[in-house]
């Protein structure tokens, strides 16, 4: 409005001046032009103050003062003043450029004159009265469009004419039916036979919240650009990260790399592109003074294409009005925390407006052009189309829409009219991008799709984004998942406000830890603290954002360990953290881990080659999506025991389950797994657990958690239901409940009940039918108490304990063989394996110590999945101790530990798990 009012000024004041002269010669004295001053002042400061009056009485009426505006600028109560300082007081804006001592003064005159010349000037007074009354409450200074403050403060409303907050579902079922044919494959079409790239210039990395299989440039050097080209892409981007520079240097930066793109372009044969500047979806950034940049380099385009519309970040345009969703309703822009942004805040949340405000009056709100929701759903493309070929040339247009299929029609009217020779250089959001080039969402990425399901090292966690919207994010993490992550504050204070060397140790203190905590497997959330500070003047602002993102990159670049993923959030954090933490200059989006936050792997020239890097927007996803996304990624912690015998399953091997008894079994169980690239599990018998207690279930458990490769913890030979109830309450994985000592009946009533108690706590439960002869930690079961598991027992026994393993009895025994060696009965273990399969239970065999090659192969053709090993390992640990030279209790260890491995290790091979870590 402001070039307005000083047009209309300049107008008034020639008209003024002429008419002056007229007067002058008719009356032929002086004053003349004092004197029609005076009259135009008592017009202007009536038809002010009753424009004050009438929006005030509007909104005492209950009426929404700012349609009222739009229907009373279009009747015959209109008014030049009216129709100039009315949007002032719509929009609480008293930026003076009349102030409103200037009416106490001039209408003070005009009263005085008027009581001189005994003319009564009621009107006029009372005007002066109501300025008077402004001046004296403190508005003196404001614009003269203030005085409806009186109104405000004497009848208590507020003649603001804020937009109106639209329940969402409303609002969007009132809209006419969608375009009923989905153009996206029509767009795949055109595009693949198109040698027109798509160019997007993403201000910050969270553009590529819509797309998969794309590729993101780092630096945009004239050999880099033609790589590209020459690869024929639909489409790619090059990550500027402009919005955290300033105006001057961002332009300049968009000016520099639009003169590569055109030099790259005519360098490679048939290349042709169009510009696509993505920005933030809630309307913050440099503009226009990027897309000024592109046409200073590019030439005049047809027209610019303003398309902020992201239904996954919830950003609607209907009626020309960009709407930000919130729960069930839609809240204007404008009135949002992103409009109130310290570097790139605003006013407007109606498009043309906004264009307008934001190039201060350069592209007025009426020369704006709109494609409507209605355009789209009733014309389709073609009707999109005509529109933009009909478009004065280097004219504005913003586009509505409410859903996918809106953008879908309008990026395939655009091609269409690309296609007729125009050029577009586009503003937009994330959702036009993946439209335009034909890209079809798939569900979003997980860990397995990218195979770092087991890496073991901590998920590294960057939050810099101050948006409200993330602090709550935050705020439900912490909630959620505080217990489990290891965080770190850094003081934004300290980092951005205070001495250099207390910078420094900040940083180093926070790499230190970090380093730490991922080293031990720990996901690690690095937070700046959450007080927002701010410069006096946006510059400032940007300073201090500067400061704290260079510190979040430091701390990150001093970060050694290899973390399992990395997860930045917030646009600036995420692309310094990217550029400079990280050194990558080229990424591929693979996808998204949810709606609207996009995964990319690095390249191969950054620090850490294909991790996975999330692109966490700060203005994207509800209260919970932090959690939800730290949820998906975070390590899945130990496969229970159940899962090692499914995937053994699977894969047609058996995994090892070795006896250990103390530190250096634990360790030496642990080392061959890692070492063999095998799954293992740790067994305790009841006799170790006498011996060891606790700390020895601790060791175990540590050692599982801490390992690289699957490991679980499983009791063996449970035979007594008073140590079985307290095992179930000590951290197991999985047991086994031996009730083969008791008759048949009274078994199936033991395992039933420690089976279902062991279910409620998710342990796999094993257990024996039969019984095994031989010797086991000093429980001998004699020859003639042996006896084979009976296949019609078997058959009852699982169906009324629901076991999830059965440990049979074929022939084999605990501890050594007869010198006659095994003799196994294959054939009931193919039998019992034929029934265990059909109802989805494990084959377990015992006593695998002494079998030879040749057996053990044969049983896992049969179906054996776990194999009990304790014997073999044992005596290599007891030779260790026995022989010479062992000069200190290190040395010993150390030998024990090496003598035991290289049997587990053995053992692994021969059970076929090895290289089978998953």
């Amino acid at each position: 409005m402001a070039s307005g009012t000083d047009e209309a000024l300049k107008h008034s004041g020639s008209v003024l001046a002429a008419l002056s002269e007229k007067l002058y010669i008719i009356r032929g004295s002086c004053g003349a032009g004092s004197a029609v001053k005076m009259v135009n002042q008592l017009l202007a400061g009536v038809h002010i103050a009753s424009a004050a009056e009438a929006m005030a009485f509007g909104a005492r009426l209950g009426l929404n003062t700012r349609l009222l505006f739009d229907v009373i600028t279009n009747s015959g109560g209109t008014s030049w003043m009216f129709e100039n300082r009315g949007p002032h007081m719509i929009e609480n804006d008293y930026t003076p450029l009349s102030a409103l001592d200037i009416f106490v003064k001039d209408l003070g005159i005009v009263s005085r004159e008027g009581s001189s010349r005994r003319v009564p000037l009621h009107i006029a007074n009372i005007a002066h009265q109501l300025f008077l009354s402004g001046s004296a409450a403190g508005w003196g200074r404001l614009d003269d469009a203030a005085v409806v403050k009186v109104y405000e403060t004497l009848s208590g409303v507020k003649v603001e004419g804020k937009l109106p907050v639209l329940n969402k579902e409303s609002a969007l079922q009132s809209l006419p039916p969608e375009w009923p044919v989905d153009p996206i494959n029509e767009i795949r079409t055109l595009t693949e036979n198109s040698l027109r790239t798509l160019i997007v210039l993403d201000d910050d990395p969270t553009g590529t919240q819509t797309v998969h299989d794309i590729e993101v440039l780092t630096e945009w050097s004239i050999e880099s650009l033609i790589e590209e080209f020459k690869k024929r892409p639909k489409c790619f981007f090059i990550l500027t990260n402009s919005r955290a520079l300033t105006s001057e240097k961002a332009s300049a930066l968009i000016a520099d790399i639009c003169r590569n793109i055109d030099s790259a372009a005519k360098s490679v044969e048939k290349a042709d592109y169009t510009v696509v500047l993505r920005g933030d979806s809630t309307l913050r950034g440099h503009f226009p003074e990027e897309a000024d940049a592109a046409v200073s380099v590019l030439g005049e385009m047809d027209a610019w294409i303003i398309c902020p519309f992201f239904l996954q970040g919830g950003r609607y345009t209907i009626g020309d009005t960009h709407y930000v969703a919130d729960s069930d309703r839609l809240v204007p822009a404008g009135e949002t925390e992103f409009a109130k942004d310290a570097a790139f805040g605003y006013k407007s949340s109606n498009l043309r407006e906004w264009v307008e405000e934001k190039t201060k009056g350069q592209r007025p709100a009426s020369s704006v052009s709109s494609i409507s929701i209605q355009l789209l759903r009733n014309g389709g493309p073609d009707a999109v189309c005509e529109h933009l070929c009909n478009l004065q040339k280097g004219s504005t247009c913003i586009v509505n829409a409410a859903s996918e299929r809106d953008m879908t029609v309008f990026a395939a009217g655009m091609i269409k009219a690309e296609l007729k020779g125009k050029h577009f250089l586009c503003r937009t959001a994330a959702s036009f991008v993946s439209t335009r080039v034909g890209i079809i969402q798939k569900s979003p990425i997980l860990p397995n799709d990218i195979g770092i399901s087991r890496e073991r090292n901590g998920g590294l966690i960057v939050v810099g984004s101050y948006v409200p919207k993330t602090t709550k994010q935050v705020e439900e993490l912490k909630l959620q998942y505080g217990h489990v992550l290891k965080t770190i504050e850094i003081s934004v204070n300290k980092v951005a406000m205070e001495s250099s060397e207390t910078r420094e140790e900040e940083i180093n203190r926070a790499a230190e830890m970090a380093d730490v905590y991922l080293r031990n497997h720990k996901d690690t959330f690095i937070m700046t603290s959450r007080e927002l500070i701010t410069g006096k003047t946006p510059s400032e602002s940007l300073e201090i954002n500067f400061k704290v993102s260079s510190a979040l990159v430091e701390i990150v670049r001093r970060i050694t360990t290899r973390p399992r993923y990395i997860l930045a959030k917030g646009g600036i954090t995420s692309s310094d953290l990217a550029t400079k933490a990280l050194e990558a200059k080229r990424a591929k989006v693979v996808g998204q881990a949810l709606a609207g936050i996009p995964v990319w792997q690095l390249g191969p020239e950054s620090r850490h080659p294909k991790v996975p890097y999330i692109v966490f927007p700060g203005n994207v996803g509800d209260s919970n999506a932090l959690a939800e996304v730290v949820k998906r990624w975070a390590h899945p912690g130990r496969l229970s025991t159940k899962e090692l015998l499914l995937e053994a399953e699977r894969g047609s091997y058996a995994v090892g389950a070795f006896n250990v008894y103390n530190l250096e079994g634990v360790e030496a169980v642990v080392a061959a797994a890692e070492e063999e690239n095998s799954p293992a599990i740790l067994q305790i018998h009841p006799s170790a657990l006498k011996e060891g207690g606790v700390p020895l279930i601790a060791c175990c458990i540590s050692a599982a958690e801490q390992a690289s490769v699957p490991i679980t913890v499983h009791f063996d030979h449970g035979n007594s239901k008073q140590e079985l109830l307290e095992v179930l309450e000590m951290g197991f994985d999985s047991l086994m409940v031996d009730g083969s000592h008791l008759p048949f009946k009274d078994n199936v009533s033991y395992t039933k009940y420690i089976s279902s108690l062991a279910h409620s706590k998710k342990m796999l439960v094993e257990a024996e039918l039969g019984r095994l002869s031989g010797t086991e930690d000093d429980l001998t079961v004699a020859d003639y108490e042996a006896k084979l598991t009976d296949i019609n027992q078997a058959h009852e026994f699982i169906d009324a304990t629901a076991i999830d393993a059965l440990a049979v009895c074929i022939g084999n025994v605990h501890g050594k063989y007869p010198s006659s060696g095994p003799n196994l009965r294959l054939d009931l273990l193919k039998d019992l394996y034929g029934l265990c399969s059909k109802k989805g239970v494990h084959v377990v065999l015992h006593g695998a110590s002494g079998l030879s090659k040749e057996i053990i192969e044969e049983c896992i053709k049969l179906g054996v999945r776990k194999f009990n090993v304790n014997t073999e390992v044992r005596k290599a640990y007891m030779d260790a101790l026995s022989s010479p030279n062992k000069k200190d209790l290190i040395n010993v260890m150390a030998s024990a530990k090496e003598a035991m491995k290289a049997v587990i290790a053995e053992k692994m091979r021969l059970f076929g798990s090895a290289g089978k870590a998953c």
